[in-house]
């Protein structure tokens, strides 16, 4: 998906990841914009910061990766868990940054679908299934 030259990179960054199937957006924290999926977060946009900041989720390996490169560290409270903080969304090329939100989307949305199918069906109490 490549955006218009006239979009500022916040419109195609919010609009890339609207993208996704399920993908909600929703305000939080302020002035953060929080994408998710099954009401997981798989990426933020912070709309406060001069420049907007993007954190998403990565794996170990990029992860390590992509702390060698100036603009990226570990996302506050979360860096552990393999969570990127770009200090601006220039600090990667456009084709960089839809794979690593693809990445990101891919993992929580797995992960999603997992929990749900490891959470058992409980029926309402009280009532005896028929056989």
């Amino acid at each position: 998906m490549r955006a218009a030259t006239t979009d500022t990179e916040v419109d195609w960054v919010r609009r890339f990841c609207l993208s996704f199937p399920q993908a909600k957006e929703n305000l939080q924290w302020g002035e953060t914009l929080c994408f998710k999926v099954g009401g997981k977060i798989f990426a933020m946009l912070s709309l406060n910061a001069v420049p907007p900041q993007l954190i998403l989720k990565c794996t170990g390996e990029k992860f390590a990766e992509l702390l060698e490169q100036e603009g990226i560290r570990p996302a506050p409270y979360v860096g552990r868990y393999k969570w990127l903080l770009l200090e601006r969304l220039d600090v990667l090329s456009r084709e960089e940054l839809e794979a690593l939100i693809q990445q990101s989307y891919t993992m929580v949305a797995a992960k999603r679908k997992n929990w749900k199918r490891r959470t058992p069906k409980i029926g309402k109490p009280g009532r005896k299934r028929k056989r």
